[in-house]
């Protein structure tokens, strides 16, 4: 009878070890913004291992687009599937991956032109602060990396131009990057928001949402800080902005992959770019 409770234990503890090594995914998280005046939810991938170790990790802030929520990479992202793959291959480091919502309230990353609606506010000074005291993160820029596709695609490359001093690789897919005069954006911001307050502003609001203007107006050695991969489909919808940005930061000189693949503005698009996004933010994360 002894042996088999020996057995049975070394049973369990054989199965609660593989267990405590699998990867985890919470994707209805909370916290509470001030800045909002909401609940707002998130997602969070935690590495294979990290119950049990004490180590701290790099980590990938992913952005899901127009339509989605936090729960957009999980579900039709697959992002624990091609993750634990990438890190069992070893094409990428162990990271923990963020996934925010920024479909409630008002769909978008960015504060509003009357900074009533104050989202990218909130992912700076709320969001990030939370997550990084939260989970066993590496707060050093060189462990921080951001990504996205679509609508995140475009919070991404502006994230990452107005604070370059906080990720070390920024990865826009198919990224929602349209340029326009400044008489059509002036138009587009009055048919879809509050009318303007402080007419004054829209023009620094023009510069700052605006990717060529970014690439004009940014310090260049703040723009080559971040190491930049884009990744956009032939037969995608946003493929000539994401093809000006491209040639812009050309003409700057500013070092970045730039990536046009066969396929269009859908998910079996981004389930095959993650992979390379997972092992391009790795290069920064590593020692060399």
């Amino acid at each position: 009878m002894k042996p088999l409770l020996l057995l049975l234990s070394l049973i369990l503890i054989t199965v609660s070890s593989l267990h405590a090594q699998e990867s985890r995914v919470f994707d209805a998280l909370s916290m509470e913004s001030e800045i909002l005046n909401m609940e707002r939810k998130f997602a969070v991938y935690l590495p294979p291992g990290y119950e049990y170790s004490q180590r701290s990790y790099p980590v990938l802030y992913l952005l899901h687009g127009a339509g989605d929520d936090q729960t957009g990479w999980v579900q039709f992202g697959e992002v624990q599937y091609i993750a634990d793959k990438a890190f069992s291959e070893g094409i990428a480091t162990q990271m923990i991956i963020v996934m925010p919502d920024a479909n409630t309230g008002k769909r978008g990353y960015f504060n509003d032109v009357n900074n009533d609606w104050r989202y990218e506010d909130f992912f700076f000074e709320e969001l990030m602060p939370y997550v990084e005291s939260q989970y066993r993160i590496k707060k050093e820029k060189r462990y921080r990396a951001i990504a996205g596709l679509s609508m995140g695609g475009g919070g991404t490359f502006f994230y990452a131009m107005h604070r370059p001093d906080l990720f070390s690789s920024a990865c826009p897919l198919s990224a929602s990057l349209r340029n326009s005069s400044f008489e059509d954006f002036k138009k587009g911001v009055e048919n879809n928001q509050t009318p303007v307050k402080e007419p004054s502003t829209l023009e620094a609001y023009f510069d700052r949402h605006l990717a060529l203007r970014q690439i004009e107006l940014n310090d260049p050695e703040d723009m080559k800080s971040v190491k930049w991969f884009f990744d956009c489909g032939d037969d995608d919808f946003l493929y000539e902005g994401n093809s000006l940005v491209h040639i812009a930061m050309k003409k700057k000189e500013i070092p970045h992959e730039f990536r046009i693949r066969d396929g269009a503005h859908n998910w079996t698009y981004w389930r095959e770019s993650l992979p390379h996004v997972l092992s391009f933010v790795s290069d920064t994360f590593r020692q060399k």
